[in-house]
């Protein structure tokens, strides 16, 4: 299966990739400021998501790329993708594990202060999920539209980006996973705390997959709608 990085075989520059880079993650981080009360939080991150894959398909079109070229195509074998979710999958739980056992062993290991820039929403990231199935089946859905998002615009264009501008380098998938990875959890916290390293991990894990299994979005958008159901489901019970 082929796995290069489209961006290698359009010749795109380093300079022009870099431009790229600086233009979408300053709107993308400005993006992720967007709250507006009266909409909530998963609406304001939506709007945010749409803001940032608009950039990302802008920059993308400048050169002739195409989402399908990224990865969002009909997958050779859906068998095969799923099985790939499932390992996706089962790894992440199995790392979410491992933390939890670090935690335990070594109780300093996330004992430093968070210190959480994102201030703009108070209370509950989701409301009160607690028992309440109701408010569950009338967000799960945006919660797959934001999944399939962040899948898009932080492993199909991010570390797509990232590995051409490190493409001198001896290990450039490499960096561009740790790159996008060390993003991906920064701004799902805006500091350097438990969930931050959490979803940074993950984050890690999505982006080998990417690589590794063909440059196929799909197994990673199932993978990742599936994960957050699990979590918005554990609000709940």
């Amino acid at each position: 299966m082929k796995n290069e990085n489209i961006l290698n075989n359009k010749q795109i520059s380093l300079s022009a990739c870099f431009l790229d880079l600086i233009i979408y993650l300053s709107i993308l981080f400005l993006a992720r400021e967007i709250y507006i009360e009266s909409l909530g939080l998963i609406a304001s991150v939506l709007i945010g998501s749409f803001i940032a894959l608009g950039i990302a398909t802008w920059r993308m079109k400048t050169h002739h790329i195409s989402w399908i070229d990224l990865g969002l195509k009909k997958p050779k074998s859906w068998k095969r993708t799923i099985v790939i979710a499932l390992l996706i999958i089962l790894t992440c739980v199995l790392s979410i594990i491992l933390i939890e056992i670090l935690k335990e062993i070594f109780p300093n290991m996330f004992s430093w202060e968070s210190v959480n820039l994102n201030r703009k929403h108070k209370g509950p990231r989701f409301g009160n999920l607690k028992g309440n199935y109701a408010l569950f089946f009338s967000i799960i859905f945006f919660i797959w539209v934001e999944s399939a998002l962040e899948e898009l615009i932080d492993r199909g264009f991010l570390m797509n980006w990232l590995e051409r501008l490190f493409s001198k380098t001896p290990f450039p998938a490499f960096l561009a996973i740790t790159v996008q990875a060390a993003l991906f959890g920064y701004r799902h916290s805006y500091d350097l705390s438990e969930r931050s390293i959490t979803v940074g991990i993950l984050g890690f894990i999505m982006g080998l997959a990417y690589v590794y299994c063909g440059r196929n979005l799909w197994a990673l958008i199932i993978a990742h709608c599936v994960l957050n159901s699990f979590s918005m489901l554990d609000r709940v019970i």
